[in-house]
């Protein structure tokens, strides 16, 4: 070759070097886009919740089909993202390790620089960017890369079908799960939207309280609502019609159960209208309660409450009788306990409210109130035993033995002073809480006398 000729092979070469840095680089800028691609399409499918797919398909949203048979199969579509990223950051590092080794960069340096390089640029232009965004605008962002990621998943099928049946299989043996569990929607994130509607002010504290008592009832049992049997009016099947009306207007009752014996063998349940009938317009003058007999049912005290409402409502019974493992009744519910459970106390006549707020740290609990109602009021913890449920139940069992008014108990950061006592229950308590912390236990103090 002539001297002549070696300005044209020098410029080749040059040429050649630029086009291969070009091409090289723009390469790397589409696999660092399908990088960012991919790693935003994982944020932004996942994030989305699931009953907010088929609002999308209803309203005729571009890409809300091909968005819903991919949340379908969501073991799939993991697959299919992680073997496309993958694919992308491997092919990323090897390419820039290429092309530095062609500018000649020894082979230590050039993976070296490749892979620190790369690996800083992925994690800020094809991770945290595009997750970032993702987050923000999960619904628009996985509605404008479903077609995409569809047409991703079927070019990539081959090895998506590879790796899934590969995951599967060392999941079987591992034990793990084989699909993506994915809930349509939890009780906690409705829980948490409930809360957060409140504090935006979309959902007034009224209705916030009535959707979780909603949410709670299907947790709630039988022994938690009912009226219990130091409270229950009943009267024998032997009394007259006269005494029977008599005391269901006394007590302000439209039913009352009737038993045979004793409480612990109630027969039904006897209405004050029916009553009302037969005393003013009844014909009979030999009719007894036996005749005005309503059928109730007999529960245990462990039964689910949403089972029970449902119960009470296919077999119209107004009235069901709460029993013991050994049979004894333990009280009543009615139709009317059911509602207040989830709408609030209904209080009638001279009935004071279940809780009066003093201040934001103090209120005055009757003690048959549930111990979750006294939590939520006040904002405080106290914990339930499988021997009690109520405010009353709790200072009982943290006493060890009866209480007399004006005792405190103090448990953590809660000190409960009892108000009221009739005889061996406890009516109402004092709840506040206090700045000092008991470490374990708890303190009771005597009123006046010393500790107890």
């Amino acid at each position: 070759m002539g001297f002549d000729a070696l300005p044209l092979v020098v410029e080749n070469a040059v040429i050649s070097g630029s086009m291969t840095l070009w091409v090289g680089g723009l390469a790397l800028a589409v696999l660092l886009t399908l990088s960012a691609f991919f790693s935003s399409s994982e944020i932004a499918m996942f994030s989305l919740p699931n009953h907010r797919v088929e609002p999308l398909v209803e309203e005729g949203r571009r890409g809300a089909r091909s968005l819903k048979r991919l949340k379908d199969d969501p073991h799939r579509l993991l697959m299919t993202i992680l073997v496309g990223n993958n694919i992308v950051n491997v092919a990323m590092s090897s390419l820039a390790t290429g092309l530095l080794a062609y500018y000649g960069f020894q082979q230590g340096t050039a993976v070296a620089i490749a892979t620190f390089g790369v690996t800083a640029v992925v994690l800020l232009f094809g991770e945290a960017a595009p997750k970032s965004y993702a987050v923000e605008n999960a619904e628009s962002w996985a509605l404008r890369i479903a077609r995409p990621l569809r047409a991703s998943g079927y070019v990539l099928s081959p090895l998506v079908i590879t790796f899934d049946y590969l995951t599967r299989l060392v999941n079987k043996v591992t034990g793990g799960r084989t699909a993506v569990e994915d809930s349509y929607i939890t009780r906690s994130e409705i829980k948490d939207v409930i809360t957060t509607g409140e504090r935006a002010g979309v959902i007034e504290e009224d209705e916030r309280e009535m959707l979780q008592r909603i949410l709670r009832f299907n947790n709630t049992i039988a022994k938690e609502i009912m009226t219990p049997r130091l409270d229950m009016t009943a009267v024998s099947i032997d009394a007259p019609l006269e005494e029977a009306l008599t005391t269901c207007v006394q007590d302000s009752h439209t039913r009352l159960p009737v038993y045979e014996g004793s409480l612990d063998n109630v027969v039904g349940v006897v209405s004050v209208d029916d009553l009302v009938r037969e005393h003013v317009y009844g014909e009979r003058d030999d009719l007894s309660l036996q005749d005005l007999l309503e059928p109730t049912l007999h529960v245990p005290e462990s039964k689910n409450a949403d089972e029970l409402l449902t119960e009470m409502r296919e077999q119209r019974v107004p009235m069901v009788i709460v029993i013991d493992e050994f049979g004894t009744t333990e009280g009543l519910i009615t139709m009317e306990d059911m509602v207040e459970e989830i709408v609030g106390e209904i209080l009638e006549g001279e009935e004071t409210q279940p809780i009066v707020r003093i201040d934001e740290n103090e209120v005055l609990v009757q003690g048959e109130v549930n111990i979750e109602d006294a939590n939520e009021a006040i904002g405080v913890q106290l914990p339930e035993g499988e021997e009690f449920e109520t405010i009353a139940g709790f200072v009982f069992n943290r006493a060890g033995r009866l209480v007399e008014e004006g005792e405190e108990i103090t448990y953590d950061s809660v000190a409960l002073r009892v108000e009221d006592v009739e005889n061996t229950r406890i009516k109402e308590v004092r709840v506040r809480k206090t700045d000092d912390l008991v470490e374990e236990g708890e303190e009771i103090h005597g009123n006046d006398r010393g500790s107890a």
